[in-house]
């Protein structure tokens, strides 16, 4: 549980994973690899944040929506996997910006949430990364992010030694002589 010991020395607490909003699933994994789907900012219960950025949001405040989208992002992962030690290596991230068309600051937007990634799992964290700008996002969010993560598997458990085995034998060799002893006592 290092990572999660990571986020709570960084004063992180993950909010529950927001369900989808459409016909489709968080995550989906094949192999060792899982995949999310696109998320934006926002937390549950709070006014879903809007804007484009270079005109109504300036690259600050968008970078801040990149990391509460990291943030989100981290939550499905944990929700998916139960423990984000299994998170080998973040793949891939395809960040998002709703910008202006004369918007070119996408890769210093989308810091937010790779510079989370690298606070959160340190060398695991970096990444293959593409920042893109967009006419629009679903519901006017400023932007969407999806990653692509390598899974770590459980280590197997090794079987348990049959130490509760041998009291048995002993017990069988017993029965055994006791029964003997008794047949020379009637013979």
């Amino acid at each position: 549980m290092k990572t999660e010991r990571r986020l709570k020395e960084l004063g992180i607490a993950l909010a529950p994973a927001t369900s989808p909003m459409a016909n489709y699933v968080n995550a989906v994994r094949t192999g060792n690899l899982l995949y999310l789907a696109g998320k934006g900012p926002g937390l549950p219960g709070k006014p879903l944040p809007v804007g484009k950025v270079g005109r109504d949001l300036t690259v600050e405040q968008a970078y801040g929506h990149a990391r509460e989208t990291g943030l989100n992002l981290i939550a499905v992962m944990k929700a998916e996997l139960g423990d984000l030690d299994r998170v080998k290596r973040i793949v891939k991230v395809l960040g998002m910006v709703n910008a202006t068309p004369d918007f070119g600051q996408q890769p210093e937007v989308i810091n937010g949430c790779s510079d989370l990634f690298v606070e959160v799992f340190g060398e695991r964290g970096k990444h293959a990364r593409s920042a893109v700008g967009m006419g629009s996002l679903p519901r006017g969010i400023p932007v969407e992010i999806e990653v692509i993560v390598e899974v770590e598997d459980m280590p197997a458990v090794a079987p348990a030694r049959r130490t509760a085995a041998k009291p048995a034998a002993r017990r069988k060799v017993a029965a055994k002589a006791k029964k003997k002893s008794a047949r020379k006592k009637k013979g």
